[in-house]
């Protein structure tokens, strides 16, 4: 899986990348994952037109939560935390274009619905990007906490 673009195993179930190509979602159903979750937008770079299709008849759910980058919104976050919760237990993998927005969303999945650590939480992908002000905002709020 080393081979995809900024592939990090987050927890022994939940995989996340920047955006695959064909040939790699190959890969992943192989790998045994039952869900790949999109967060980018349909004509990002390296989009792939037909990705809920293929995706699906490797046997996998697909699932499309198109996040403007520059405008993720606790809209966007409720539902990929319901998706989540949807399909616990299940082998997830979780990409965007670069996963960075991936990243941030998965930080508050874990920490805010799944009650994990700070450091299980967080993406090694932090190491590499820094966040701007859109997204140091999206990660200190209580998305996931609220009432």
């Amino acid at each position: 899986m080393d081979h995809i673009r900024n592939f990090v195993q987050v927890t022994r179930d939940i995989g996340t990348s920047g955006q695959p190509t064909e040939g790699q979602f190959q890969d992943i159903a192989r790998a045994g994952y039952a869900v790949v979750i999109n967060l980018a937008l349909h004509n990002s770079d390296d989009a792939i037109p037909n990705e809920g299709s293929i995706v699906s008849s490797l046997g996998m759910s697909y699932v499309h939560i198109p996040v403007p980058f520059e405008h993720p919104r606790e809209d966007h976050l409720r539902t990929f935390c319901g998706v989540m919760e949807a399909y616990r237990g299940k082998k997830i993998w979780v990409h965007c274009v670069m996963n960075y927005r991936v990243s941030a969303f998965l930080y508050h999945y874990l920490r805010g619905v799944r009650k994990l650590s700070e450091s299980e939480s967080r993406s090694s992908m932090f190491d590499s990007w820094s966040p701007d002000q859109i997204w140091k905002k999206f990660l200190a709020s209580n998305y996931t906490t609220k009432k």
